[in-house]
């Protein structure tokens, strides 16, 4: 399948088909709305670790999560960031926008380009601390039960190989690699289920 713009021409962004189109009369899906953000530093993309009850090891993916109520997409990705890698950033562009079903869940992604903001140790603004100084924080920070399990600064080169889920790893190598025109990837079925833990918002 290939999308279609506004004007009908066609777009070289494919969405895949592993499911099927909704029919009238339907129930509407639950939608929950998310956003994430690219920090790039040296070559290198921060990334989370983060442990869900439903999979047995962490899954790697960018740092971000659900959006509350009466909270703007753009406050969200802050505050998301502040808790998962304890670095205060400020939101830029939006690099996509990307949308998957898992069964009646409606996922709507918004993933924006931010600039951690300059530290103490560090001489300018958009590095941040290092791996190391990350990891202590998590593994040091009040909530010792967060689903985080690990955060880091991963090469370009190693990101596709350290996602293991294809609707997020498609869309984010897509960008990356400057091949995602549309800044937006679709998927009919999201291939996974994701349970969030009990005390997570």
């Amino acid at each position: 399948m290939t999308t279609r713009g506004a004007a009908g021409e066609a777009s070289p962004l494919r969405v895949p088909r592993r499911g099927r189109m909704a029919t009238s009369g339907e129930r509407h899906a639950e939608v929950i709305t998310l956003a994430s953000g690219i920090a790039l530093r040296d070559g290198r993309l921060l990334m989370v670790a983060s442990r869900y009850p439903n999979h047995p090891q962490p899954l790697w993916n960018l740092p971000g999560g659900r959006q509350l109520p009466g909270e703007l997409l753009c406050e969200t990705v802050v505050r998301e960031f502040l808790e998962e890698t304890g670095l205060r950033v400020d939101p830029g562009e939006i690099a996509y926008v990307s949308e998957s079903y898992a069964e009646e869940t409606h996922f709507l992604s918004v993933t924006f380009r931010v600039i951690v903001r300059q530290t103490q140790d560090e001489g300018q603004a958009d590095r941040g601390p290092s791996t190391e100084a990350l990891r202590a924080c998590v593994q040091g920070d009040r909530r010792r039960d967060d689903h985080v399990a690990e955060v880091a600064w991963v090469l370009l080169s190693e990101v596709a190989e350290r996602v293991a889920v294809a609707v997020v790893r498609e869309p984010l190598i897509a960008y990356l690699e400057k091949s995602l025109p549309q800044r937006y990837a679709g998927f009919h079925d999201a291939g996974v289920t994701i349970e969030w833990p009990p005390d997570s918002r």
